[in-house]
């Protein structure tokens, strides 16, 4: 039986122009490590989804190396565009230029034989203390895009399977209520929501573990040791 992991903000460059290691010794090496990690603990039968921040390219041309080394890892791949993946331009070619094994979520939802895959990468809510005015249009874009890709669920795919969420942006920060991307997410049927975005103090901000039916996880890479982790089926 197939597995699904999960690995968030990559943050990969491969032409070197911009070395993670000035975000802290924790980010040392880290794409060499990632690869490790990757190699030994996912087979060829498995699905990782990569819920945005692939890679530091400005352009899908400049972002090849970067895809190459994600399509080399083991595993059928769903990425996500993250706030960071400026190469990430209009989805069609984004999906002409994945490697083999490799898959963009936008706007829609993908099979993945024992669970179903909705997902957006949602943005800063406009009720948040950092929030500014420019970020509202933004959010209500990605809730609408959310909203797509459920239906999209709805009209092609079993709702007897199991459905994951794959966002970016965390819907749910401790604390706080959460946003209204979480009762899409109940009212869609989503068993297990995972997301990134948060790196290095702010982990403690991350909602994680069941919540009213949806267990949700928090899968930056810094968070889980630069290795993907196993969310479906079961715990890692």
């Amino acid at each position: 039986m197939s597995r699904i992991l999960a690995l968030a903000d990559l943050h990969l460059s491969a032409s070197g122009d911009k070395p993670m290691d000035v975000f802290g010794p924790v980010w040392a090496g880290h794409a060499r490590r990632m690869a490790d990690a990757w190699d030994a603990r996912v087979r060829a039968e498995d699905v990782v989804l990569v819920p945005g921040d692939i890679s530091w390219a400005r352009t899908l041309a400049e972002a090849a190396g970067d895809l190459s080394w994600i399509g080399s890892r083991p595993g059928r791949k769903i990425l996500l565009k993250g706030n960071h993946d400026s190469w990430w331009s209009a989805v069609g070619q984004v999906r002409r230029a994945l490697p083999p094994g490799c898959a963009a979520l936008q706007n829609d939802a993908l099979d993945v034989g024992v669970a179903v895959v909705v997902g957006a990468r949602g943005w800063t809510a406009p009720d948040d203390p950092t929030a500014s005015p420019e970020d509202l249009p933004i959010f209500r874009r990605e809730v609408a895009r959310l909203r797509a890709s459920i239906a999209d669920a709805d009209a092609r795919l079993p709702r007897d399977r199991p459905r994951i969420a794959m966002l970016h942006y965390p819907p749910w920060i401790k604390n706080r209520p959460p946003t209204e991307i979480v009762p899409i997410l109940r009212e869609a049927g989503v068993s297990v929501c995972v997301y990134g975005h948060l790196h290095g103090a702010d982990h403690a901000l991350a909602v994680t573990g069941e919540r009213d039916g949806i267990r949700y996880e928090l899968v930056a890479a810094d968070a889980v040791d630069f290795a993907p982790v196993p969310i479906f089926p079961g715990l890692r």
